[in-house]
C-alpha cells in the first residue's frame, strides 16, 4: 500500500482557521490592508468574514494565499 500525502499546504485545514489564525496574527485593520475586501474593513467579524469568503471565490483565494505566505511566520 502506498503512503500518499496531499501537496496542497491548505488539505486538512478549515476557513475558519485560515480566518481565526490571520485574524490573531495581523488584526482585522493589517488584513483590510493586505487584503481590500468589506468584510475586513466594516465591522469585522470571523463570522461575517466566513460568510463572505464562502460565497465569493476570489476573495477566498486572496486570504489563501496570504495564509500559504504567512505559514512559516505562524511557526516563529
Amino acid at each position: 500500500m502506498q503512503n500518499t500525502t496531499s501537496k496542497d499546504p491548505l488539505h486538512g485545514i478549515t476557513l475558519q482557521k485560515i480566518v481565526e489564525d490571520l485574524v490573531s496574527f495581523y488584526g482585522f485593520d493589517t488584513l483590510a490592508e493586505l487584503i481590500k475586501i468589506k468584510c475586513f474593513m466594516s465591522n469585522p467579524s470571523v463570522k461575517s468574514s466566513l460568510t463572505f469568503l464562502r460565497k465569493t471565490a476570489w476573495a477566498r483565494k486572496k486570504v489563501e494565499d496570504l495564509y500559504i505566505k504567512t505559514l512559516p511566520k505562524f511557526n516563529n
